[in-house]
């Protein structure tokens, strides 16, 4: 689960990681009254879950009440990458004497979270890094043992800290490692930490992901769920309890079991293929989670084709072909369906599938090139 800036920084000044001053408002009348408390210039931004904000115009600088309405009414009108703005944040503009860029986040090939650093902060750091990878500091961190100050001091050494800061930042990260740990963090991010007036680090940017898996263990993030920041059919994924993942083609999978559904991905890739996305509806899926599984694959306008490719194991078959018929029937689909059926009952929902006019495949290997054929307008 990713969070938006402010609801992260709420979070890092619960963990006492110092951040500015600000609110977060929906429109004009409320950013006026936070820039009215703050006494100072503000800088707005544009609160939504992707980054590039700053190249696309969605955080600007405002010195004057006139200026404030002028431009949260424009960011607020605004789509970066696709996402409406519809909030902002408001917070008092700071003067940036560095730039640094810290994070803990997991590497998920090794298992362990690492601790990552560079002087290099602010909106180019991904550029920065690939032309060059000695930018980046990074350091592995033994879960059993946690983040010690020998590495963070080794951080501040790389990314050419002032000493006299060394303090200051060994207690940013600190509490920036408490904060991933106790809350199940996949990443934890501040992007830029800037030395600020008064030789003081400030976060300026802050960004937090959850790991969806954990969130039961969190009630109280909860309240930073928000369905219109979500994709929608991740929302409804969740919703139903499928696994879900969009991807950028236009076949539209469904398969129960994950690795039935990675080999069906690689199948339909070696075939010339591409997926539309990853959902698996699970070992024991009913004719209800069959339903709501071809109801998030119709939500994506992209599909040309679905691809139902299904052993019946625990799962029944025709309780399978009683899912899609119901979804067809009641979304009036007309697109293409290859259906690759076998396991229990698998003659059963056959029956049913062909009588309806369903592309019936013997194998697996079949139906990933009728599939393939549809999706690029061909007939079988």
């Amino acid at each position: 689960m990713r969070i938006l800036e402010y609801q992260s920084k709420r979070i890092f000044s619960q963990y006492g990681i110092p951040i500015p001053k600000g609110r977060v408002a929906i429109n004009a009348i409320i950013a006026d009254h936070i820039y009215e408390e703050l006494k100072s210039d503000v800088v707005i931004k544009a609160q939504v879950l992707t980054g590039g904000r700053g190249k696309a115009g969605g955080i600007r600088l405002a010195k004057s009440a006139e200026q404030v309405e002028e431009l949260t009414n424009e960011i607020l009108s605004m789509s970066i990458k696709g996402l409406p703005v519809k909030k902002i944040l408001v917070e008092e503009a700071v003067r940036i004497d560095q730039e640094y860029f810290i994070a803990i986040t997991t590497d998920k090939d090794e298992g362990v979270p690492v601790l990552m650093a560079s002087k290099y902060g602010g909106v180019d750091i991904e550029e920065i890094v690939k032309g060059n990878h000695n930018a980046l500091f990074s350091m592995p961190i033994e879960p059993l043992v946690g983040l010690r100050e020998f590495q963070v001091r080794s951080a501040a050494l790389a990314i050419e800290l002032p000493k006299q800061l060394w303090h200051d930042f060994e207690d940013i990260v600190l509490n920036l490692w408490n904060l991933y740990r106790e809350n199940d963090a996949e990443n934890v991010e501040i992007n830029p930490l800037v030395i600020s007036e008064g030789n003081r680090l400030i976060a300026l940017d802050a960004k937090v992901t959850i790991d969806d898996n954990a969130i039961y263990r969190h009630p109280e993030l909860s309240e930073f769920f928000d369905m219109e920041e979500e994709d929608r059919m991740e929302y409804m994924a969740k919703k139903y309890g499928l696994s879900y993942v969009k991807l950028e083609g236009n076949i539209g999978c469904m398969v129960n079991g994950a690795g039935l559904a990675m080999a069906t991905l690689d199948l339909l890739a070696d075939n010339g293929g591409q997926p539309a996305n990853f959902l698996d509806i699970g070992g024991g899926a009913n004719a209800e989670k069959v339903a709501s599984g071809l109801k998030i694959i119709l939500e994506d306008e992209r599909v040309k084709v679905i691809l139902i490719n299904i052993f019946g194991g625990i799962t029944r078959c025709d309780e399978v072909a009683r899912g899609i018929l119901n979804v067809m029937e009641e979304k009036h689909c007309t697109l293409p369906v290859v259906i690759r059926l076998a396991g229990t009952n698998s003659s059963q929902g056959l029956a049913l599938l062909q009588s309806s006019g369903f592309i019936a495949a013997e194998n697996i290997a079949d139906a990933v090139k009728l599939s393939v054929k549809a999706s690029k307008g061909k007939k079988r």
